[in-house]
C-alpha cells in the first residue's frame, strides 16, 4: 500500500456554494479556508473538497459519487430542493435502483438505492 485516501477533491467555481450543497447532502460542516479552497468532512466518510479553478467544465465527468440512501424519491426531491438536477429517470437494475443528479455546477452523482 502507499498510502490511504485524504479526500476526494473537485474543481469547481465556486468552492463555498459547493461545500454548502453537499454539506447539505451528505451532513458535516461546510468549511471555506479560502476563496479558492473549501471541504466537508461527512460523518463516517471521506473528506470531500473543493478548489477553484479558472476553467469551466466540459463533458462527463470521470469520476462520480454514489450516495446510498433509504428512499429514492424523498432523497432527489431534497436533493433538488438544495439546488441539484435529476438527469432522466430512476434505472433499475439487478444491484437496486439509482437516480443520476447534477449537482449545482453540473458535476453528476447518484442517489443509490441497493437491493435489500
Amino acid at each position: 500500500m502507499i498510502g490511504h485516501i485524504d479526500a476526494v477533491v473537485v474543481d469547481c467555481a465556486d468552492p463555498a456554494a459547493l461545500v454548502r450543497f453537499w454539506s447539505g447532502v451528505l451532513g458535516g460542516q461546510p468549511r471555506v479556508r479560502s476563496d479558492d479552497w473549501a471541504y466537508v468532512d461527512p460523518p463516517g466518510s471521506t473528506r470531500l473538497a473543493f478548489q477553484r479553478v479558472p476553467e469551466a467544465k466540459t463533458g462527463k465527468n470521470r469520476l462520480h459519487l454514489d450516495i446510498d440512501v433509504r428512499d429514492l424519491e424523498v432523497a432527489t426531491l431534497a436533493a433538488e430542493a438544495l439546488g441539484a438536477h435529476r438527469v432522466g429517470e430512476v434505472q433499475r437494475d439487478v444491484a437496486g435502483a439509482f437516480q443520476v443528479m447534477l449537482d449545482p455546477e453540473g458535476n453528476e452523482w447518484c442517489l443509490a438505492l441497493a437491493q435489500p
